[in-house]
């Protein structure tokens, strides 16, 4: 079972990023999928969920209006597509596929927003 994040990196305000998160070794299509931050000294947040159709998704309130969440089962894979960047989004952003009791993550990508 693998988590692999990519497409983290620095990005000055105002940018945009687009994360990726392919999974293997499982059924990815019957997990909902999510992404979690962590800033310096703070708790793990969840930042988007997706349900594993991808009919339905969720949002924090820091996240609402400038993130997207989505996925292609296809490819065993979900996005986030992040614009508008502050630097308090400033976190390394993880992967999580969650179904019943099976719950995975990545390993993590760090994301950088700064001038």
């Amino acid at each position: 079972v693998q988590l692999v994040e990519s497409g983290g990196g620095l990005v000055q305000p105002g940018g945009s990023l687009r994360l990726s998160c392919a999974a293997s070794g499982f059924t990815f299509s019957s997990y909902a999928g999510s992404w979690y931050r962590q800033a310096p000294g703070k708790e793990r947040e969840l930042v988007a969920t997706i349900t594993s159709g991808g009919g339905k998704t969720d949002y924090a309130d820091s996240s609402k209006g400038r993130f997207t969440i989505s996925r292609d089962n296809a490819k065993n894979t979900v996005y986030l597509q992040m614009n508008s960047l502050k630097p308090d989004d400033t976190a390394v952003y993880y992967c999580n596929a969650r179904f019943i009791f099976y719950d995975y993550w990545g390993q993590g990508t760090q994301v950088t927003v700064s001038s």
